[in-house]
This record gives C-alpha cells, sequence and structure tokens, in this order.
C-alpha cells in the first residue's frame, strides 16, 4: 500500500486508532521515553548507532551509511520474521524514530511496501513530545480534582486505591513516579523514570479522565522523588478542594511498617536511607535512630520520625501550598483495614453523587 506522513499533532489526536505504535529508535533511546503503548523495532541498536556514528566522524557520511544501510536492513530483516509474518492485511501501525528521518523511513517502506498502510510521524519523537507538552496544560486545567491530604502514614495512597476499586478515577503519582514521594521514598529494585517519561505517563492519564468526573489525587509537593510534576498540574491541584484524611498514630506506624517491609527485612539499606536526613536532622540524631535500627527497634524510630521529622509543620505547610485546605472534608479512618478503606471511599464517593 503506501506510507503516509502525519503531522505530531495529528498523531496526537489519534493515538488510539493504530494497530501498533512503533519506535525505530535504540533500545536505550527507548527506555528513555516513548510514546504511549509503543513497541520498539530498533533500525539500530546502541552499539550499532554507535558504530555508524564513529565512522561518520572518522571515514564520512557516506560510508557511515552504507554500514548503517546494511545493518538496519538486517535488523528489519529479523523485525518482519518475528513479528510480522502473522498479521492481517488491515494491521494500522504507527511508525517513528528521533525526528522522522532515516530509521523510522526503512521501517515504513518495507512495512508500506508488503501491503500495509502505514502511517509515520513528521519530526518523530522529537515532535511528538514538542505537541504533548503543549497538549498537556489544557488537560490538567480541564478536570476538577479533589486532593487527598493527611500526615505521611495516614493512608492517602491505599484511600486513592481503594477509590479507584470503587470506579472513581485517580491519578496516582506516586505510581507513575515510582516513587513513595519523600526523603524515604526510595522502592528498591523500581527505578524512577525519566523525567521525559513521567511527563508522558501523566499526559496520557490525563487525557483519558472524563472531565464531569472528579479525579482524586495525593497531594504532593513539587517533586516526586526525582521526578517534577508539571507546572499547569501542580496549580490546578493547589487550588482544588480538598479531603483531610486522618488516622491514629498507632494506626500510621502499622501501616508504615507495613508499606516499607524493605526497611524492616533490610536494616541497613533502612540505615543508608536515614543517612539522607543528616542535613535536616543532625548527625547526632540520625546516627541514634540507625543505632535503633540496627538493635531491632525500626518500630520506635518510625514513631520518632513522625514526630520528629514528618509531622512538625505539615498542616502549616498543606496550608499554605493548597488554598482550600481550611475547608477540606474530614476523612476520619477509625483503622487501616481494607473494610475500613472501603467504607470511606463509598462514602466519599456518595458524598460526590
Amino acid at each position: 500500500m503506501s506510507v503516509q506522513e502525519i503531522s505530531a499533532a495529528q498523531a496526537l489526536a489519534r493515538l488510539g486508532e493504530f494497530s501498533a505504535i512503533i519506535d525505530a529508535r535504540s533500545p536505550s533511546e527507548f527506555a528513555h521515553d516513548r510514546l504511549p503503548g509503543a513497541v520498539n523495532w530498533p533500525s539500530l541498536d546502541d552499539e550499532q548507532r554507535a558504530r555508524v556514528g564513529t565512522v561518520f566522524k572518522q571515514v564520512g557520511a557516506f560510508e557511515a551509511r552504507k554500514l548503517g544501510a546494511g545493518l538496519a536492513a538486517a535488523n528489519i530483516a529479523r523485525h518482519i520474521e518475528q513479528h510480522v509474518q502473522a498479521l492481517p492485511k488491515h494491521w494500522r501501525p504507527l511508525v517513528y524514530c528521533w525526528r522522522g528521518g532515516q530509521r523510522s523511513g526503512a521501517l515504513a517502506l518495507v512495512l508500506g511496501q508488503i501491503g500495509f498502510h502505514v502511517q509515520r510521524i513528521e519530526g518523530g519523537y522529537k515532535a511528538f513530545r514538542q505537541a504533548m507538552l503543549a497538549d498537556l496544560p489544557q488537560h490538567a486545567a480541564r478536570l476538577r480534582y479533589r486532593v487527598l491530604c493527611g500526615p505521611t502514614g495516614s493512608g492517602k495512597t491505599r484511600l486513592l486505591q481503594a477509590l479507584a476499586a470503587q470506579g472513581a478515577q485517580v491519578l496516582d503519582l506516586e505510581a507513575l513516579a515510582s516513587h513513595r514521594a519523600s526523603v524515604l521514598g526510595l522502592i528498591p529494585g523500581q527505578p524512577q523514570p525519566s523525567q521525559k517519561q513521567f511527563e508522558m505517563r501523566i499526559w496520557q492519564a490525563l487525557r483519558g479522565f472524563d472531565a464531569a468526573r472528579p479525579v482524586y489525587v495525593e497531594a504532593e509537593s513539587k517533586k516526586v522523588g526525582n521526578c517534577t510534576l508539571p507546572d499547569a498540574l501542580v496549580q490546578a491541584m493547589r487550588a482544588s478542594d480538598c479531603l483531610h484524611v486522618q488516622l491514629a498514630e498507632d494506626e500510621r506506624v502499622a501501616l508504615l511498617l507495613e508499606d516499607y517491609p524493605f526497611f524492616v527485612q533490610d536494616p541497613e539499606f533502612f540505615c543508608s536511607r536515614l543517612q539522607t536526613l543528616t542535613a535536616l536532622r543532625g548527625r547526632a540524631t540520625v546516627e541514634a535512630w540507625q543505632a535503633q535500627v540496627r538493635a531491632g527497634q525500626i518500630e520506635a524510630v518510625v514513631r520518632a520520625l513522625l514526630a520528629q521529622h514528618y509531622d512538625p509543620g505539615y498542616e502549616r505547610s498543606t496550608r499554605r501550598n493548597f488554598t482550600r485546605f481550611d475547608s477540606a472534608q474530614a476523612v476520619a479512618l477509625p483503622q487501616r483495614t481494607p473494610a475500613a478503606l472501603a467504607a470511606a471511599g463509598a462514602a466519599i464517593l456518595a458524598s460526590e453523587a
């Protein structure tokens, strides 16, 4: 059939229409960021791309193109053999590379020659990202948020999950960022996405929400670990209605021990994370906490962290950043149990009806 060039804006608006979204860039580029739902069919892998670049610099463009063409032809042949043989003729892929150049062009040409109707993003990933960043603020602004506020360990994330289980629209920023959003929030074995991928994930989530229904989101600072929230989303959240989640201290301590099991199981990892608090809490305090952790007194350290690090100034900071916190609806959780959280979620949703 044919290869059709479409603009980044067209690709953005029609993202759900394609049979597949194929990223022809190298695996490292794909890992850093990609379009939602994309699969990676690299025309050149990372080592091959580096080889072509070296030949380009040391020998010249013509020799580099010959080398790249041979490598890309072999890779595309392998993709065709592995992924295309069972596909029907009406399969309609969207193909892109970094700037809509030779890598996506070669793959799109072969797929088009087979007989598929192929569409390729003019300007590639770079143009799509620019269009996405321009589109994100309008999605952030069109939605009505209900912001879950509450001190550390009060069950905000669990309440979000209970709301989602009952059909509410939920924007779980910590899940999107793979981080618990505090100094100690690093999750072992779960690296955070790049800033670009975090923004892409947020855009994808926002565009899927129904503006006629509220979106529940946890109060966050401007950063979740190393990921920074888009300004438009921060502004919208901070001007929104709030829910004040409350849970007794003993329940908060127990909840944190359940939600951070790796600190219990790996005391040295806990101690290494506590070390990051030295500048804020002082060497003597941190070393005392570390000694308690090594002595197995983890619950006592969690309680001290709440009293000395997390809770002081919490309400003052929340009131300063979230303009409607003073009129927040109180959500008093009697326990941290799934039943209590489900009941609280049902009550919140009933108040919206």
